[in-house]
């Protein structure tokens, strides 16, 4: 009998295996294939995720530090990167984010995980999930065929089409976009990104990576013909690229993520931000929320885990929202809005309401815009 078994070993389930057995449970944690593939997700996150990671891993996963976007409300023929009227530049003085191995990421917070005292177990695929009064069992299917194991709880950390979330009958995320990715060759050491309000309720990214190429995005609701709009993004930047992957991203989280034996963390919770579709850190923020709060001999305490980790992201979440339905805005509302807002800014990309800090308001009077 573990205390916990953890379902999928992203930096999610990687980071709530590692906290709950420092804190001396008896945790197993299971992911279908090889930790951290097939790729699905950006790896351009806030330069918090060295607070999770740890500072000596800074220097094996880092590829570039970014200081700032430029918008564009047209697609890659607009761009210009010396700022023209179709260039919309927001920045900081200091690094705003940085571009990361994501592959790499996944990779080590599983070994630390390991190293905390956790069973991680790559190449096994949970199959079925069994709920009861006392405890809950999986059915496990690994390289030496197929077995059960009883947890008190199950953490299922297992991403957007969650098979914890379906077994354990919780609600799903408002809604699920659909993500493409693909990389190029380029050696491109530049310290902004761009963002094209193309794509239809979301937009198209490029992400240099200095010598380890520059990353293409592009997400957009179901419905959207989001490969034809992935094609064009490419054809505009008149560039090659390989290794091209998809995935969906989870926005709107349900108003309930924790049954009797059960609770779910990252993607599979839709704790995400709505504006960029970012999972990352706030998944890992709320993997430490449920291992400080769930103890698997008290499934009361459950209810501690929804409540904290709601009240430290719910506001970041619902403003969120309300920032994703400015990229639907008619072109002139969204050139007026670019225009007036451009220039340094003081905002954590993790937490939109920090533009109502003193640090936000600093930077709007300093006269860079």
């Amino acid at each position: 009998m573990y205390d916990f078994a953890v379902v999928g070993v992203g930096p999610a389930g990687a980071r709530f295996a590692r906290r709950a057995a420092e804190l001396g449970y008896d945790v197993v944690a299971f992911e279908q294939g090889r930790i951290g593939e097939p790729l699905a997700c950006s790896g351009h996150v806030s330069t918090d995720v060295w607070s999770f990671a740890g500072a000596g891993a800074r220097e094996d996963l880092l590829q570039n530090e970014v200081y700032g976007a430029r918008f564009h409300v047209g697609g890659p023929h607009v761009v210009d990167h010396d700022g023209g009227r179709d260039s919309y530049q927001f920045y900081k003085r200091e690094v705003v984010s940085n571009v990361i191995d994501r592959v790499g990421l996944d990779r080590h917070l599983a070994e630390l995980a390991r190293e905390a005292g956790a069973d991680v177990r790559d190449g096994h695929t949970v199959t079925a999930v069994d709920e009861r009064e006392g405890s809950v069992e999986l059915t496990v299917k690994g390289p030496d065929g197929t077995d059960t194991f009883e947890a008190k709880m199950v953490a299922g950390c297992d991403g957007p089409r969650s098979r914890v979330r379906e077994a354990l009958s919780l609600p799903e995320p408002d809604e699920l976009l659909h993500g493409v990715l693909a990389f190029s060759a380029e050696d491109d050491p530049g310290d902004f990104v761009d963002v094209h309000l193309t794509a239809p309720k979301f937009f198209a990214w490029r992400i240099p990576r200095a010598d380890a190429g520059v990353e293409y995005g592009l997400a957009a609701p179901p419905g959207v013909h989001v490969n034809r709009h992935f094609e064009e993004l490419i054809d505009g930047y008149d560039i090659e690229v390989s290794h091209r992957c998809s995935g969906l991203i989870p926005i709107g989280p349900p108003d309930r993520v924790t049954s009797r034996r059960g609770f779910l963390v990252g993607d599979a919770a839709a704790q995400t931000k709505p504006f960029t579709g970012g999972g990352i850190l706030y998944g890992m923020t709320c993997a430490d929320h449920a291992a400080d709060r769930i103890d698997p001999n008290r499934p009361a305490s459950l209810a501690a885990y929804e409540h904290a980790w709601r009240n430290d992201l719910e506001r970041e979440i619902e403003l969120g929202h309300w920032l994703r339905r400015a990229y639907s805005l008619p072109e002139p509302v969204q050139r007026l809005g670019l225009a007036a807002t451009a220039g340094e800014i003081g905002v954590h990309m993790d937490r939109p309401t920090s533009v109502a800090s003193l640090e936000h308001l600093k930077a709007m009077l300093s006269g860079s815009r």
